[in-house]
């Protein structure tokens, strides 16, 4: 068995080279206050998360600080390869890692803090319009397309744990990818970069061919974005659980026959919370969904094309919004002419915006 002074010894040789990242934990523990649970901002497969200030690689901010829970399931193997990784990976859709620490029987890693938490909170909510959720998905997808097909590391990153609870949310509500405790690299320069690994990551959003034989690829990333897509389209999680929180039901079969049979928008506006969207968005929006789950991984889209797909969404769903604002603004128009017509004294006016300038100040009277 490995002592703990040679386990110490050989992370603090690992960790030499990241020594820039490197931050005290009487820093840290001053920051959150001993961990107090007033910081206290959830639990993962890692351990507790915390937020404080404190000064770190990029200067000084509100930070979020996770802090290994000794008896997790995840441990040593996870906490280098987080630093590893989010070391050579920094994309704006990605989560930046600004410091770790590794002192005092302490496994600590401080990030970027994504003040609104993860996705699988909002997927229900009534706060989150149809056009933030677009946004989200792009997001959340250029950032795995920046994992996917890296054009300065020339290593391909397969994330292995795509869900919608390691998809973090910032003020703006722009998406970054995280949690790289599960991933693995492979060569860029190979078309599938074919992995044999146990498999890892959450019920329901593995891909299948990758839970049965065991060999990843980053179509396997792909399937289980597309799941996250599902889940914003449909306003839940892809899974039920039961009264001890283990997994019952899995509902990505449900929502491929419903596509499949035309019957997803029972589904989708089955909550009352759902707006209204545009039909010919829905269906291009559903269809890369779709097209991610496919079971053969030569059919699988590239994450670089499903960044295309969804901007055309988002951009035909801006497009539609326009024209109704301006339907709108035509019906309103009409209304305040029919109104002027028959004033008295009669109002004169030149153009329309003097016509509508005029209206506007008979409303508020």
């Amino acid at each position: 068995m490995i002592s703990s002074t040679y386990m110490q010894a050989y992370l603090q040789k690992f960790l030499h080279k990241f020594q820039h990242l490197k931050i005290q934990l009487e820093e840290i523990t001053s920051a959150t206050n001993d961990f107090d649970d007033q910081n206290y901002i959830g639990r993962g497969g890692y351990g507790k998360g915390y937020k404080g200030e404190l000064s770190h690689s990029k200067g000084r901010s509100v930070v979020a600080i996770k802090r290994l829970d000794r008896t997790s399931r995840q441990g040593i193997p996870e906490f280098l390869k987080e630093i590893t990784m989010l070391s050579d990976y920094k994309h704006e859709n990605v989560i930046s890692l600004l410091g770790f620490c590794c002192e005092g029987g302490e496994m600590i890693l401080v990030y970027e803090l994504a003040s609104r938490g993860s996705l699988d909170r909002y997927l229900n909510s009534p706060h989150l319009t149809w056009s933030q959720r677009l946004k989200i998905c792009l997001n959340a997808a250029k950032g795995l397309s920046y994992l996917h097909d890296p054009r300065e590391t020339h290593r391909r990153l397969i994330h292995c744990d795509i869900k919608s609870g390691n998809i973090l949310l910032d003020e703006q509500w722009n998406a970054k990818v995280s949690d790289f405790g599960l991933s693995t690299m492979g060569s860029a320069n190979e078309q599938h970069s074919v992995i044999v690994i146990p498999a890892a990551g959450r019920e329901g959003y593995i891909d299948p061919l990758y839970w049965m034989t065991h060999t990843l690829t980053k179509e396997s990333d792909v399937y289980s974005f597309g799941v996250v897509l599902f889940e914003v389209l449909c306003g839940r999680l892809c899974y039920t659980l039961d009264s001890k929180g283990h997994v019952k039901e899995i509902l990505v079969p449900t929502w491929i026959k419903s596509l499949e049979q035309n019957k997803l928008n029972d589904i989708i506006y089955k909550n009352s919370y759902n707006e209204p969207k545009h039909q010919s968005v829905i269906n291009r929006f559903s269809d890369i969904a779709y097209q991610c789950l496919k079971e053969s991984r030569e059919d699988s889209p590239k994450m670089v094309d499903v960044v295309t797909e969804l901007e055309i969404a988002i951009d035909n769903h801006e497009l539609l919004q326009n024209e109704e604002l301006i339907g709108k603004w035509n019906e309103q128009l009409y209304e305040y002419q029919q109104m002027i017509k028959t004033a008295e004294p009669p109002l004169n006016y030149r153009s329309k915006d003097e016509l509508m300038t005029i209206a506007t100040k008979k409303d508020c009277e």
